[in-house]
């Protein structure tokens, strides 16, 4: 056995492993989420097109989010494979669920907006990392933004925050300014998380 595959048997996540990472990573961005959803913000990838719809016809914002996502499966298969394609499944899946359940489970009686924005994306960024690591992510944009890095050496974080920009600029048209304002916090903490940590080569373990 050559001295690549020993380091790679010795640094693979367990089945165990795995699952613990996306319901922890995905309870992280759910938690965020519930933040910028109290305070009246969005974000972006997948998440803020779910807000912009949410915002523009009052819809559930957890189907919205599941339903979005549908059509990324496909490409999650054919770029990044069976196994990432049903853990993005998993944490996607939960996620909708957990957007839908944690209202009820909690409640601010007050909450700062700005805590709200940079608590917020710091838990939301800190869960994507935890997703991304163990080759998951919560789809659509996320898909392509991983794909990029893989194949390109494109960061994650920076791809992203082109892609999220756009959605705050069609955000004007449903929320606030000074809403759309705070989000612009709320993800420049989401991708400096990511920028920061998620860098090629960075991390050993595999899933």
């Amino acid at each position: 056995m050559s001295l690549r595959e020993t380091l790679s048997r010795s640094f693979r996540h367990s089945p165990l492993e795995d699952v613990q990472a996306i319901v922890t990573g995905t309870l992280f961005v759910a938690l965020g989420v519930a933040l910028f959803k109290q305070a009246g913000m969005l974000t972006g990838g997948t998440v803020g097109i779910a807000f912009l719809l949410h915002y523009a016809s009052g819809l559930p914002f957890g189907a919205l989010f599941f339903c979005i996502n549908l059509p990324f499966y496909w490409l999650a298969y054919r770029r990044m494979g069976l196994p990432f394609t049903l853990r993005t499944i998993a944490a996607v899946s939960l996620m909708a669920l957990l957007a839908e359940v944690l209202p009820h489970w909690l409640k601010f009686a007050e909450l700062n907006i700005w805590f709200a924005a940079i608590t917020g994306g710091l838990l939301i960024g800190a869960g994507m990392l935890i997703l991304f690591r163990h080759r998951a992510s919560l789809g659509g944009l996320n898909v392509l933004v991983l794909y990029l890095q893989e194949k390109r050496g494109w960061r994650a974080g920076y791809v992203q925050a082109g892609l999220d920009g756009l959605i705050l600029l069609s955000a004007l048209a449903f929320v606030a300014p000074e809403r759309v304002g705070l989000s612009l916090v709320g993800m420049v903490a989401i991708n400096a998380a990511l920028a920061i940590n998620h860098r090629p080569g960075r991390y050993v373990g595999m899933s």
